[in-house]
């Protein structure tokens, strides 16, 4: 097992609103139409952001049931039997392209879709867990205060759907697990919404965050690339055309909309990438 900041491979188990708030370090403010625009990007203290508090819980749980319910176990090579006795939750719920578990194929190209988003819910271990949480954390209350529940919601899970998509494009007869894919997308939007302010990330101290991150993602085996790699192009995808369509004053409800349509569409992409197990297009 390796395990990093936002992202985790087991290569053993399988191969191949209106009120003036602050986000990270920028100032929201109500404006005549009723929407919500970034102003300035600084830290500052929010209270009570009851999605990043969810998600926290429900990796939190997740985490509790591998522990409990068993964690990975098994051999090596694309189709060697792994275990899932005592319902090995990693196993079950792990992203994963295709794999073998005794004498079933399992895996999204098997038709177990759920795995793009239940494996970005499970962790490798402790230290992997309390990472991601705290990133997203740090992350998630702040973006969850300019974006609004709803919005913020879409964007956290396009930011995952995005990493899965990654994993199945580039390695996805790999069991993964972890956050990576949310909390890069986060760190993206983050920064996509500074520069496009004006403000330096490299003086907010998020480019720094992410340049760490990215060079981990090379530096260590085991690591997701694609998930990391698709994280980051997802979450700034999706930051960048919820900024476009507020600047143009389009409807809250549309610009609500947008980053959920995104999610949909990286759904769909991993599920075709998926069928392509045997040669992966970024593989």
């Amino acid at each position: 097992m390796h395990t990093a900041s936002v992202g985790f491979h087991c290569p053993d188990c399988v191969a191949g609103s209106a009120t003036r708030r602050q986000f990270q370090g920028r100032q929201y403010r109500k404006q005549g139409s009723g929407r919500q625009s970034i102003e300035q990007v600084r830290v500052g203290p929010v209270e009570g952001p009851p999605v990043t508090l969810v998600l926290v819980a429900l990796n939190l749980a997740a985490f509790l049931a591998t522990v409990f319910l068993g964690g990975v176990t098994g051999g090596s090579g694309v189709y060697d039997r792994f275990a899932s006795g005592g319902g090995a939750v990693t196993v079950d719920h792990g992203l994963l392209g295709i794999g073998r578990s005794g004498p079933v194929l399992i895996g999204v190209a098997e038709g177990e879709w759920s795995r793009l988003v239940t494996g970005g819910f499970l962790h490798a271990g402790l230290l992997h867990l309390l990472v991601n949480m705290f990133l997203l954390w740090m992350l998630g209350r702040q973006l969850e205060s300019a974006h609004g529940p709803v919005r913020y919601s879409g964007l956290y899970m396009g930011s995952l759907l995005a990493g899965s998509f990654g994993v199945m494009l580039h390695d996805p007869q790999a069991l993964t697990v972890g956050a990576s894919g949310a909390v890069f997308g986060l760190m993206a939007a983050a920064i996509v919404h500074q520069v496009r302010r004006g403000i330096s990330p490299w003086g907010t101290g998020l480019g720094g965050l992410l340049l760490v991150n990215v060079v981990f993602t090379f530096g260590r085996p085991g690591i997701s690339i694609g998930g990391h790699l698709g994280g980051l192009a997802g979450g700034a995808l999706v930051a960048w055309l919820v900024d476009i369509a507020d600047r143009r004053g389009l409807p809250r409800g549309l610009t609500t909309a947008v980053p959920w349509v995104a999610t949909a569409a990286f759904a769909a992409g991993a599920v075709w990438a998926a069928s392509r197990w045997w040669d992966p297009v970024l593989g």
